[in-house]
């Protein structure tokens, strides 16, 4: 949409002036010729930047440029004035205004100062939106899941289609639209997005096509929705799930027809918006239920796209968490960590109830409260979550690893059984005993498949041979699967 200057002047003929040049130039206008009318134009419609005059009678400009200041602060506002002084330079400057013009006015100077000024609004807007990004990142991941995510971006971001995208929270929805939006021919337009499960049901509808002056108690000033925000852009609707079914009547309409109007307002704005939509919830069976609307449903289901949670996806772990590490160590002021093999082994067997948002989280914690360089399978441990539902699940009895250059047979060796004990979980252990417990019976299960050859085991544990021996040590144990009782060895 073209953007609306507000041109505030006493004298009627150079309104009339301003006014032609600025729409020949194709900017919207709005008049006002005193600093009131001006405060109350700006209160009840929406206005991109302002043209005032210093000298007006009643009120001079800069008493309402302060005002304007103190109601809008990021409105740019550009003085102008007939008898124009350093002084008035400097202090108009002072309260807020982004240039000062002298009478007569220059038509390219003017319209140089009016592009300069909504360009610098809107890099400042960018860099607002940049700062909330901050700690975001971008979608990582290699497996086949993430490759199938890729692979529809990449197919369904040029296109106009409408998108839904599926999964649990934390799994990158989010990340997902952006990623759409980026790809797309709007990426120089706004992406702007609305979490319908936090708005209060009653504000929904005032989120989305925005309110005139007055529609409701507390609606001090005309607002902008949403589509409107995102016309040229997309409007990305996170949770649309939770979208009360009389909010969800109207969206349709407006997936339907382009138009909306504001709550309060009776003019129909025509709205280009580009809409993806998310959601943790099987709308199939909120349709089913009654919660969901069906038609709605077909309208943003043009292309679907599922987010995995990060347990169906383990194959990234170790790029997400070195992402993450890496980040939060700089981030934190913390020098470089890395993880060891069993730290990292120690990770991938937790299940992440909140997916990679929880993932962060924990690296983020390993990367304040761990000394470091190397984070020991100890310290992971000890920082991951404990109690109901978030123990680790134990190592399932897996298979015996092949031997050097030789492929994994389809039944298992009989030189290498299973060790006897077979680790399970226990409520009498803590959450460190218990992984010790885990990490000696890999060693015995190891070692029982080398037969003995501790060289080949930590190869194939992808450990230092020294660091093993300590391992093995630490834990009690000796060659031959015995415990060394002496070295203090717990349980299996």
């Amino acid at each position: 949409m073209p953007a609306t200057v507000l041109i505030v002047d006493d004298e009627k003929n150079i309104l009339l002036t301003l006014q032609t040049s600025l729409q020949l130039a194709g900017y919207r206008t709005e008049l006002a010729a005193s600093g009131q009318v001006a405060l109350d134009v700006v209160s009840a419609r929406p206005v991109d930047a302002v043209l005032m005059d210093v000298k007006m009678p009643d009120m001079d400009g800069l008493t309402a440029l302060a005002r304007l200041m103190d109601l809008k602060p990021d409105l740019p506002v550009i003085m102008m004035s007939g008898h124009g002084t350093i002084d008035t330079a400097v202090k108009a400057t002072q309260l807020g205004a982004r240039d000062f013009l002298e009478k007569p006015l220059a038509r390219d100077r003017l319209l140089v100062a009016l592009r300069n000024a909504l360009k610098h609004q809107a890099v400042m807007e960018e860099l607002q939106a940049l700062r909330a990004e901050v700690g975001r990142y971008d979608m990582v991941g290699s497996g086949p899941a993430m490759q199938r995510i890729f692979s529809l971006i990449q197919r369904t971001a040029p296109s106009e289609g409408r998108v839904l995208i599926t999964g649990e929270n934390g799994t990158g929805k989010e990340l997902i639209a952006r990623a759409l939006h980026q790809n797309s021919k709007r990426k120089n337009g706004p992406f702007v997005k609305l979490n319908c499960a936090a708005v209060p049901h009653e504000l929904i509808e005032s989120e989305l096509f925005g309110h005139e002056k007055g529609a409701f108690t507390g609606a001090v000033s005309v607002r902008r929705g949403k589509f409107e925000l995102a016309h040229e852009g997309t409007l990305f609707l996170d949770e649309i799930g939770d979208m009360p079914q009389a909010m969800q009547a109207k969206l349709l309409r407006v997936l339907q027809e382009g138009e909306l109007e504001r709550v309060g307002g009776t003019e129909t704005l025509k709205v280009d918006v580009r809409v993806i939509a998310a959601t943790n919830k099987n709308l199939e069976k909120e349709i089913e239920a009654g919660r969901f609307r069906e038609d709605l449903y077909y309208r943003i289901n043009v292309v679907q796209i599922h987010s995995p949670p990060l347990r169906e996806r383990r194959e990234d772990l170790p790029a997400l968490i070195d992402a993450f590490l890496k980040e939060a160590c700089a981030r934190n002021g913390r020098r470089p960590l890395s993880l060891s093999s069993e730290a990292l082994a120690v990770m991938a067997a937790y299940d992440y109830p909140g997916n990679v948002r929880e993932l962060r989280n924990l690296v983020e914690r390993l990367a304040i409260l761990c000394e470091g360089p190397v984070v020991s399978g100890h310290e992971a441990a000890e920082l991951l979550p404990r109690g109901k539902g978030t123990v680790p699940p134990p190592l399932p009895s897996s298979p015996p690893l092949p031997a050097p250059g030789v492929s994994a047979p389809a039944t298992p060796v009989a030189a290498a059984p299973a060790p006897a004990s077979g680790f399970r979980p226990r409520v009498d252990r803590t959450f460190r005993e218990q992984v010790e417990d885990a990490e000696r019976e890999i060693i015995q299960f190891t070692l029982a498949h080398t037969q003995d050859n501790v060289t080949e085991a930590a190869r194939l544990l992808d450990l230092e041979r020294g660091h093993f021996y300590k391992k093995m040590k630490a834990l009690g144990l000796r060659r031959g699967g015995e415990k060394d009782t002496a070295s203090g060895g717990g349980e299996s």
